[in-house]
């Protein structure tokens, strides 16, 4: 199947959903493309529709009007025939093809069954979001070892509780959502342990004043857990998971203001399920094949570069939401809206949003990218959390390869990035192809440098049955439905 459209929107999040509400509103047609089975991303993860009436979500979404909005422009849309909504579509590639772009993507809402999709605008906008990065260390491989991400979509998409006794570990202000809703449901939180120090915050006051939204959403984090006798312990790590078929308890530690564990500090605390988070990784797959030039974010990552409008450096391709940056819904919200207005502005149409508005939004995204930046400084991943990690401790997952392999590969191989660690040891060659080693590798030979994962012409994972299914144009070959998949 092969359609055209005046833009494509990959990724259904805030960001997304802004992004292409936008657009509609300016009378543009529009393919908004996501994997998940419904829209909203992970922010606004719900259970299916057939299972919502059994499955209580109270409490674990906010913005909930705002979502409602957007969905109602886009079933507007829809109904009206300018609305392309691509669900359980998992985009693979997108390529430049003259003026415009080819988005290649498999529909995948009738597996195994997988048929080919190709999309076709002269403007693509690209909001993939970012995913949980993670730290190894000891255990952190056993049964019932998640990242915080994980814990808050079980209890988002299937009103799951992960385990009686929860430990939660890492940095960040995500970690007292999940703690409260965790408690919230009858888990017993038995620690949250956050590597930073809070007083970090008094170095950049100014963002965190100007937002307070924010620091009322944390006091309201902060009642919760105290109301459920939960504690938060500043400066101190989980530095072991302990267990045999699956993790039983924790070792966390103080940590000294580099991130060691200080001698003498080390506890044992009983758990049956873990949640650790070190901030996000954007997402960044569709786009580094395109060649956007990329900047550093200060909190570790690459993102893609982009103007005042969320144009990349790439005509005609914009970016919003949190390949620009992990910085929350707001600001995903307002940048989403940016960009569409940019498309607007750039094929010659009337403005959505009338002058107040428009500037109420830019100034939205500058405060809410101030807050980002401030936070990134006041959580940073700790410089020596290496020192946590023994020399057997795995470190890529698919390819067990451990961090004295790892630690061999930049003293005696010279590897001084991820790229050469993978050549000499091939951490990141397996089933996740380094999205989740690929920033602790990164952290271990090169902690200095913002990590940029490595380009990949394929995206995603996809069959030969859906390869054959396209033919040498580029579009679809009919009969190709149920190929066999490799």
């Amino acid at each position: 199947m092969s359609e055209t459209t005046d833009l494509v929107v990959v990724g259904a999040g805030p960001a997304g959903l802004a992004a292409a509400a936008t657009a509609l509103t300016g009378g543009l047609r529009v393919a908004l493309v996501d994997s998940g089975g419904a829209v909203g991303g992970q922010y606004w993860r719900n259970p299916p529709d057939h299972a919502r009436p059994a499955i209580p979500t109270a409490g674990l979404h906010h913005g909930l009007r705002e979502y409602r909005v957007l969905r109602r422009a886009l079933s507007a849309a829809g109904a009206r025939g300018r609305l392309d909504l691509r669900l359980a579509h998992h985009v693979w590639a997108v390529t430049r093809d003259g003026d415009g772009f080819t988005v290649h993507a498999v529909d995948r809402r009738r597996t195994p069954e997988e048929t080919a999709v190709v999309l076709r605008a002269p403007r693509l906008l690209v909001a993939t979001g970012a995913y949980d990065r993670q730290l190894p260390f000891p255990g952190w491989d056993l049964p019932g070892v998640l990242t915080v991400g994980g814990l808050q979509a079980l209890l988002k998409g299937g009103g799951v509780v992960a385990g009686s006794r929860v430990a939660l570990g890492g940095t960040g202000p995500f970690l007292l959502p999940v703690a409260a809703a965790l408690a919230a449901r009858g888990a017993e939180v038995v620690a949250v342990c956050e590597a930073a120090d809070p007083r970090a915050w008094l170095r950049s006051p100014g963002p965190l004043l100007r937002n307070p939204a924010k620091w009322a959403e944390g006091a309201r984090y902060g009642v919760t857990l105290a109301r459920h006798r939960v504690r938060i312990r500043p400066r101190t790590a989980i530095v072991r998971a302990e267990g045999t078929d699956r993790v039983s308890s924790v070792r966390i530690a103080s940590l000294a203001p580099d991130g060691c564990p200080r001698p003498g500090t080390e506890r044992r605390v009983e758990a049956d399920a873990v949640g650790v988070g070190w901030g996000f990784a954007p997402q960044l797959d569709l786009l580094l094949p395109l060649g956007c030039d990329l900047t550093d974010s200060g909190d570790g990552n690459a993102v893609v570069t982009v103007d005042a409008g969320q144009r990349t450096t790439v005509p005609g391709l914009y970016a919003a939401g949190e390949v620009c940056g992990v910085g929350g819904a707001r600001l995903s919200l307002a940048e989403g809206r940016l960009a569409a207005e940019s498309v607007l502005a750039d094929g010659g149409t009337a403005p959505v949003l009338g002058g107040k508005r428009l500037a109420a939004v830019r100034a939205a995204v500058n405060g809410q990218r101030a807050f980002a930046r401030a936070m990134g400084r006041a959580h940073p991943i700790p410089p020596a959390w290496s020192r946590w990690l023994t020399d057997d401790t795995v470190v890529c997952r698919c390819e067990e390869v451990t961090a004295g392999a790892v630690r061999a590969a930049r003293a005696d191989g010279g590897a001084h990035d991820h790229r050469q660690v993978k050549q000499l040891t091939r951490a990141g060659m397996g089933w996740c192809q380094g999205r989740i080693c690929g920033p602790a590798v990164h952290c271990l030979v090169a902690p200095h440098q913002a990590y940029t994962p490595t380009e990949r012409l394929i995206a995603t994972p996809v069959t030969l049955g859906a390869l054959a299914g396209l033919d040498p144009a580029g579009g679809n070959t009919e009969g190709t439905e149920g190929a066999a998949h490799e």
